[in-house]
């Protein structure tokens, strides 16, 4: 579904990504490894074309995507949950949902009472603003709006920072639902028990580069890798 090669992008005139490769097949869930600074962010951003890609290819369903803006590339079928959640904090949860869905101009299966099933917590809170929710709370919005616009790949940008053991689990659950509704996931993450438990397969970051890539099991299994590139 998602083919990139020889990724080399930054932010200016600062290179961040030297050379980055990897692959997303339907139907799995990927993760990025790393420690902070590896260049996870940067790589779901020159995905989705919030970054400068200065040379490399990056494929989405055979269409490429390095030189596209953003709002292309969402209508593409490509949904993007930063790690700062970019809600709109003065519209309500519901206002939020509605205005993804417009936006993207794509039809499909996710609509609000889906949505709503999914986070029974939203529905209570659908008159809220956006000021006036929990950080936790803001998450399930801003992965809800991501799935109003109907998407065939979800990007999420470190999913479970800041979240209490038991709201990761609840999350990873919900994750699970989403993969069996039919959505790719590439994710980026440092928390590697989280990563395991939900991920097929992972590509471990260090300085911009892809040091190692296989299934969870194998990357997390070797303690060699774990200690030098994972390791906080």
């Amino acid at each position: 579904m998602l083919t990139a090669e020889g990724l080399v992008a930054g932010y200016g005139g600062s290179v961040v990504l030297h050379g980055v490769g990897f692959s997303v097949q339907r139907g799995e869930v990927v993760a990025l490894l790393g420690r902070n600074g590896a260049g996870k962010t940067t790589t779901l951003r020159a995905v989705v074309g919030l970054v400068h890609v200065h040379r490399g290819s990056v494929r989405f369903r055979d269409v490429e995507l390095v030189g596209r803006p953003p709002f292309e590339v969402a209508r593409l079928g490509i949904a993007y949950v930063p790690d700062d959640r970019r809600i709109f904090p003065d519209l309500t949860v519901e206002e939020n949902l509605l205005l993804a869905r417009y936006a993207s101009g794509r039809e499909g299966p996710w609509d609000l009472q889906r949505v709503y099933g999914l986070f029974p917590a939203l529905r209570e809170l659908r008159h809220l603003r956006g000021t006036q929710l929990s950080g936790g709370q803001q998450k399930m919005l801003a992965l809800g709006r991501a799935l109003m616009s109907n998407p065939e790949l979800l990007l999420l940008d470190e999913p479970v920072e800041g979240l209490a053991p038991l709201v990761v689990r609840q999350l990873e659950q919900t994750l699970r639902e989403i993969r069996q509704a039919g959505v790719t996931i590439l994710l980026a993450d440092q928390n590697l028990r989280f990563c395991r438990r939900i991920a097929d397969r992972g590509y471990v970051l260090d300085k911009g580069t892809v040091r190692l890539g296989g299934t969870l099991q194998a990357i997390t299994s070797d303690e060699q890798t774990v200690r030098q590139y994972l390791a906080v």
